[in-house]
């Protein structure tokens, strides 16, 4: 082997060390958050009997983010119908359209989008308009007389609520 062909393939053997070097940290950095598990946290959003059966209350709360940016996105809404004493549904204010909040009319007994004319029944299934599925609901618990919801991370258009 002569010295220019030795020369080049160390500097090639070189230049691949460098860039595993600096490479593999910053591909692990991008793939780990696929292999994080999503914590259970659940969050107090009221005493239950502010949730009376019939009636659909809207609940704002700080929902506690992993993520150091999620800033304003970390206080969000839910909306929670009391069905009896001791039952619950509690919907994302979240249209399944395109995302915009619903708003819920009492006298009419149904969540409008005002975004695209979406209409749901108060117990989330859809009545009317373009929303392709029902409101995404949240699990939920009882502990100690408040009602707990369990956070997630945003729903999405492709697989439903995470």
């Amino acid at each position: 082997m002569d010295r220019r062909k030795f020369l080049s393939r160390v500097t090639i053997g070189l230049s691949a060390a460098i860039a595993a070097l600096v490479g593999v940290p910053i591909l692990g950095y991008l793939i780990a958050p696929l292999f994080e598990r999503e914590q259970d946290t659940y969050v107090a959003v009221g005493e239950t009997t502010k949730f009376q059966p019939g009636t659909t209350t809207l609940v704002q709360f700080d929902d506690p983010s992993p993520l150091a940016w999620a800033g304003q996105t970390a206080k969000t809404a839910l909306w929670v119908r009391g069905v009896s004493e001791s039952s619950f549904q509690v919907f994302n204010v979240n249209c399944t359209h395109l995302g915009c909040p619903v708003d819920w009319r009492s006298q009419a007994k149904l969540f409008l989008c005002p975004c695209h004319g979406g209409v749901y029944y108060e117990d989330g299934t859809v009545a009317g308009g373009p929303p392709p599925r029902p409101l995404f609901e949240r699990e939920w618990r009882v502990d100690a007389g408040k009602l707990m919801v369990k956070t997630q991370r945003l729903p999405t258009a492709g697989g439903g609520a995470p």
